[in-house]
């Protein structure tokens, strides 16, 4: 994507109703207005929030968005220019139940207060394979308990995948630490119980995964 392109987005999103791009010293300083009030403020109702981090183009956001128009999804992505599309396309389409947070997901716990979220999702994140990426892996112990910081007491964490080093990653540690695992699936496509909205949305890269015959793995779990 061109610098030009990307300008052109980012001034998009400033003016989108459905965008909220706090700076890093808001969210530290613990001054980010929407901490402890994203039902009322934001979505101005009192439907579960569920988040998608690493959003990229939102378009697993959307599909859920549409599938389940009871909750509320926050896609969260620090970059802006890829979810443009995402929220470009909620907004022509009168989607009210679905936003966009550009932010750093590690500050997750400054950004949402105890208990406020009722589920995550993580589609497709970056391995990070390399031990020394360690410390950005997503279900890694420290994101966990940021995880468990401000999901509800019975809320969810749901893994989707490409990668069989993130999955087999993410059981071992979940084992090894005592959380509980709802479901673990190594190839969705091949289980009769994947559920739909783990089956039911593909993105443009899940698809290209599909092509190269990629099996697709799948998580849900309980941080205790």
């Amino acid at each position: 994507m061109g610098s030009k392109n990307k300008l052109k987005r980012f001034k998009e999103n400033e003016t989108f109703t459905n965008v909220i791009q706090p700076s890093r010293e808001e969210i530290v300083d613990q001054t980010f207005p929407l901490k402890g009030k994203w039902r009322k403020d934001f979505f101005k109702n009192e439907k579960p929030i569920v988040l998608e981090l690493g959003c990229g183009k939102g378009e697993y956001c959307l599909g859920l968005a549409e599938m389940f128009p009871e909750k509320n999804f926050l896609g969260i992505d620090i970059k802006g220019a890829r979810f443009w599309r995402g929220a470009k396309t909620a907004l022509e389409e009168g989607m009210d139940n679905v936003g966009f947070l550009r932010t750093q997901i590690e500050l997750i716990d400054h950004i949402f207060a105890e208990s406020e979220v009722d589920e995550i999702w993580i589609t497709f994140p970056d391995p990070q394979i390399k031990y020394k990426r360690t410390k950005h892996r997503l279900t890694n112990t420290e994101f966990l308990q940021k995880y468990k910081h401000i999901l509800k007491e019975d809320g969810v964490v749901n893994l989707k995948t490409d990668s069989e080093f993130m999955h087999g990653y993410t059981l071992g540690l979940l084992h090894g630490e005592g959380h509980e695992i709802l479901h673990a699936n190594h190839h969705v496509y091949k289980n009769e119980y994947s559920p739909k909205e783990v089956i039911g949305i593909q993105t443009f890269y899940e698809k290209q995964y599909l092509e190269q015959n990629k099996p697709i793995t799948y998580i849900k779990f309980k941080v205790k």
